[in-house]
């Protein structure tokens, strides 16, 4: 009799688990990543598509969740040249930048998040680009089935070197800044 009353508290726990965690899909027809990236006397902007991704809540809140962005999709908005913005888009995707041929995916896996107050969280999560892993901590705003972040991203830990003045010394007005900003919109189902 012990034995079946311990099997049936396994089974509610279980259950009870199962009804409080909750996955939720990303629709990535309907989700954004914009990136924007400074150097001195401008800036390049554009976006990156969502590859997939999926959000587990638990008790209305963020438990765990990743995302896989495809780096093969990123553009360019603000260069209206179609020559320079296939030049721009090729050398983000060379090994100057984001080596898009070995690393043709970025992930975000989040570890934890705090309890939603007036719809805002502190996540803290692992980014991987170029097959380098670094935590990361962002703000994520919730509004109905939309999750949205703006997060900096400091490219010289993930070995983007070009431009650098992490890296190299002299560059003068060639200097790109280390941080760029993504402005993620992520709309579950």
């Amino acid at each position: 009799m012990k034995k079946i009353n311990y099997l049936l508290a396994l089974m509610l726990t279980a259950i009870s688990f199962g009804l409080s965690a909750q996955v939720q899909k990303v629709n990535t027809e309907k989700s954004t990543v914009h990136w924007l990236g400074k150097k001195i006397g401008g800036q390049h902007e554009g976006y990156i598509k969502v590859k997939s991704g999926s959000i587990e809540l638990k008790n209305n809140n963020i438990a765990a969740g990743e995302f896989t962005i495809d780096m093969n999709s990123i553009s360019c908005t603000d260069l209206e040249d179609a020559g320079y913005n296939e030049k721009l888009i090729g050398h983000l995707k060379s090994d100057d930048f984001f080596g898009v041929a070995n690393f043709s995916s970025a992930k975000l896996k989040i570890l934890t998040a705090s309890i939603f107050s007036n719809n805002k969280t502190s996540v803290k999560a692992e980014l991987t680009i170029k097959g380098k892993t670094e935590s990361i901590t962002f703000n994520v705003t919730k509004n109905k089935n939309l999750y949205t972040a703006k997060i900096n991203v400091d490219r010289s830990k993930f070995d983007v070197k070009y431009g650098s003045t992490s890296f190299f010394d002299s560059l003068g007005d060639k200097a790109i800044d280390d941080i760029f900003v993504l402005d993620i919109k992520l709309a579950v189902n």
